[in-house]
């Protein structure tokens, strides 16, 4: 589900039991009825982190369905009516749906993002951790060095094929800013013109295989990148990309 705020609203649900998930609804309303569409019952609420636009709807759904709210641990006291906090690599379970709550701080000091593990495939919900050909912004008491540390910990020991699901679309203004970044990386200018004329809807889901060939924060080894930004180490290098990005 998409909105005017470019915002992915998630609706995870089990073919078997009927059940779902609602990740960072911000339109409540739009997710009760896409569940009552596909003929799901919402039973969790969960957000990645605590975001006006990822916590919006949680009212509205809540009110529909009497659905649990979950977030971290650490965002009691910044998500009303949370009701339970994820810890660091905890398993959820529903009907046979599978996550591993991964603790991604950086965009915000209490963010996570999920891993199923019920699936051949895995995918990973990024929230604002993660987009596509970019990392998430540090504006808003987040740490660019807690970001990077979790590309390091949670994020590089992916393997390539995990499709990857983030809370935005802003691929289009991301890779042009990759290629600013690497105007010599061919995947890039594919991409941009793969995805050019596409709307919000049609965007593709991609692996981090692919993020990896194109991503600049994922890149830091890159011989362009290291001469362009002249960073000492990876981590000064990622810290100097998304200096460029918050004033690109």
């Amino acid at each position: 589900m998409n909105n005017r705020l470019r915002n992915f609203n998630y609706l995870i649900g089990c073919e078997k039991t009927k059940q779902a998930i609602a990740l960072d609804p911000l339109d409540g309303e739009a997710m009760v009825a896409l569940a009552a569409q596909q003929g799901w019952q919402i039973k969790l609420i969960i957000n990645t982190h605590e975001h006006h636009d990822h916590i919006e709807g949680n009212p509205a759904v809540q009110a529909a369905t009497g659905a649990e709210i979950w977030a971290s641990e650490f965002a009691r006291g910044k998500i009303p009516n949370m009701s339970r906090g994820l810890m660091a690599n905890e398993e959820i379970e529903l009907g046979t749906l599978k996550f591993r709550v991964l603790p991604t701080p950086g965009h915000t000091p209490v963010h996570v993002c999920l891993l199923t593990l019920s699936e051949d495939t895995p995918v990973l919900f990024s929230g604002d951790t993660l987009f596509n050909a970019s990392a998430g912004n540090c504006f808003n008491g987040g740490d660019v060095d807690e970001m990077y540390d979790t590309f390091v910990r949670e994020l590089a020991p992916l393997p390539d094929e995990t499709l990857l699901f983030p809370g935005h679309d802003y691929m289009k203004t991301n890779l042009d800013f990759a290629f600013s970044c690497e105007p010599l990386n061919e995947k890039i200018g594919y991409w941009k013109a793969q995805v050019g004329d596409l709307s919000s809807d049609e965007m593709p889901y991609m692996t981090l295989g692919q993020e990896r060939q194109y991503n600049p924060f994922l890149r830091l080894k890159s011989p362009y990148l290291l001469a362009q930004l002249q960073g000492d180490n990876e981590r000064e290098t990622f810290k100097a990309l998304r200096a460029q990005r918050d004033t690109w």
